[in-house]
């Protein structure tokens, strides 16, 4: 029973702070305009000085993009005043598609964690197609944004704005299974 000890009710509520707390962030990031001359520091690329490569320092990467994630874009992007009126459109787009795909796991993971009874094979299998389906929700916008950068940006720019996101993206995947127990 998940839902019903301590270590569950606390897994519940980070879980969904980190799906929610996310989607709101994204969500007040993607109302105010961002360009690279308007980047606060925090926002400064986070690249390794290790190496010679462009290396992203994750830790770096959670703290900019906490402070504000479309500044951070800006900043790693250095998009020209047209492609920023092709690109933060479609950065909008997919960060409310991405909301969707959150709030469908947010509501997964709540009746998963919050659940009073022993887990079925019947409900297991239900978490289970839920969160394909957030998956399947997330996917399919980020192959609808692959598409639309494309035409929008040159190819190097718009791969490496997927490349960011995919880092980001995988932060906060990492962040999030950290805090959810595992079924049993």
């Amino acid at each position: 029973m998940i839902g019903t000890t301590k270590r569950g009710a606390a897994a519940w509520m980070m879980a969904t702070g980190l799906l929610l707390g996310g989607t709101l962030t994204a969500s007040a990031q993607t109302s105010a305009p961002a360009s690279a001359t308007h980047a606060p520091a925090s926002a400064a690329p986070v690249a390794s000085t290790a190496s010679t490569s462009d290396a992203v320092d994750m830790e770096a990467l959670r703290s900019a993009v906490k402070a504000d994630k479309k500044a951070y874009i800006a900043s790693m992007l250095k998009l020209t005043s047209k492609q920023e009126k092709r690109f933060w459109p479609l950065y909008d787009a997919y960060q409310a598609a991405l909301n969707l795909a959150n709030q469908e796991r947010a509501v997964t993971l709540n009746g998963m964690l919050s659940r009073d009874e022993p887990m079925t094979n019947a409900y297991a299998k239900q978490v289970a197609a839920a969160g394909l389906t957030a998956d399947e929700t997330e996917i399919r916008a980020r192959r609808r944004l692959y598409a639309r950068l494309m035409r929008a940006l040159p190819a190097e720019k718009a791969a490496r704005y997927l490349q960011l996101e995919n880092k980001i993206r995988a932060a906060q995947n990492y962040d999030l299974a950290a805090t959810i127990p595992l079924i049993h």
